[in-house]
């Protein structure tokens, strides 16, 4: 296995017969796993098995998700305000529109019902559209067409046509950006039947399940924490960490099963290590989709452990965590030693005041309390 830092792996690419590695600028790596040569510095090396992981952002692997989407799908189309020239709101499409012209990567103007429902038609007559939301928080403008329209195609239209399209949008707290535009609404969409939802929590599920989501028949709402995009992991875009739907245990544990996601997973194993440190061992699973529900992971831990805390940013009033650990009771009664706890966000519009804001949600030191309470 050969290491290539984010620098380099930037200026990694392949010819078009994909038999050769080449290093120039402002290329991005593309294809793994090859017999051939890598060239560095004009002076060729053969390989026989070649395996690249990179180093590098939250951000920069879903950016390297739709190139590499796009280079192998002339279908896909990248619609939303500011996904062009400025590259998106976050930066994700940066450079798109350089590589792939404008008939692929199009701004649309600031209008969400607009802009969705023009893709909603878009994937109805065979493309393929990426639509950005700026934000989570905007999704209510164009709920009509995801929930009424995206959503129920299919069904409607008797299995003749679908809407294959990826919805990306971002939640969540951490940049202050106060109540209009910090929300965690996944929970919403687990509502619509119809409709799949996606969260990475780490860099190599933002490249694997968004290059899954692309390859799904109906629509996919995928969500992006905005305080994730800076994170830094390694990415092998040849090996997913598991299947689309399925859960990953990331830290084993004996004592207690910690259920969780997209930014709450970094919180919840920080707070396993220190938990660890008073004798409690926690196993956390990240869960990554949240339709399709990987049950069978949770409840196999929560067997396990006989104990289930579940931990989300959302709201904790008709949110996810109170379906999740509903079907953990239904799966697991039998098996649990004590009630099934919930940490969630406070029931309250997302204060900008950085410290109110960081109150609003569960922290590393509440889980670890609640973690270490639970099993003494």
């Amino acid at each position: 296995m050969v290491i290539v830092e984010k620098s380099t792996a930037r200026n990694l690419c392949i010819d078009p017969n994909r038999s050769r590695f080449y290093l120039r600028q402002s290329a991005f790596i593309y294809g793994s796993i090859l017999s051939g040569f890598i060239r560095v510095d004009s002076r060729p090396f053969a390989v026989n098995f070649f395996i690249i992981v990179i180093e590098t952002t939250y951000r920069e692997a879903l950016g390297l998700a739709l190139r590499h989407a796009m280079m192998e799908d002339p279908t896909i189309v990248i619609i939303g305000e500011e996904v062009g020239a400025y590259g998106g709101a976050y930066g994700v499409t940066k450079g798109l529109l350089q590589e792939f012209g404008k008939e692929r990567v199009l701004d649309s103007p600031i209008s969400e019902a607009g802009f969705v429902g023009a893709a909603v038609g878009a994937a109805m007559s065979g493309l393929r559209p990426v639509v950005e939301l700026m934000y989570v928080d905007f999704s209510g403008i164009a709920m009509d067409q995801i929930a009424n329209q995206a959503a129920k195609i299919r069904y409607m239209f008797g299995g003749q046509m679908g809407v294959p399209m990826v919805l990306r949008t971002q939640g969540g707290t951490g940049r202050s950006a106060a109540a209009q535009h910090s929300q965690s609404l996944e929970g919403w969409f687990l509502q619509v039947p119809g409709l799949r939802v996606v969260l990475p929590g780490t860099v190599s599920d933002a490249y694997h399940l968004l290059r899954a989501s692309l390859r799904q028949p109906d629509p996919v709402v995928f969500i992006e924490h905005k305080a994730l995009y800076v994170q830094k992991g390694k990415l092998d875009p040849t090996r997913a960490d598991a299947d689309w739907g399925g859960a990953v245990v990331r830290r084993p544990g004996e004592h207690v099963t910690v259920v969780t996601y997209s930014r709450m997973l970094t919180y919840a194993l920080t707070a396993a290590e220190n938990a660890a440190s008073h004798g409690v061992e926690a196993e956390v699973i990240d869960l990554r989709t949240l339709n399709p529900l990987d049950l069978e992971t949770v409840s196999a831990s929560v067997t396990k452990t006989g104990r289930a805390i579940v931990v989300t940013e959302a709201c904790l009033t008709g949110g996810p965590a109170a379906e999740i650990s509903a079907r953990i009771q239904e799966e697991c009664f039998d098996f649990l030693e004590e009630p099934i706890v919930r940490i969630a966000g406070e029931d309250v519009p997302i204060p900008v005041a950085p410290a109110l804001e960081a109150s609003s949600v569960p922290t590393v030191d509440l889980i670890t309390e609640v973690i270490t309470k639970l099993v003494r």
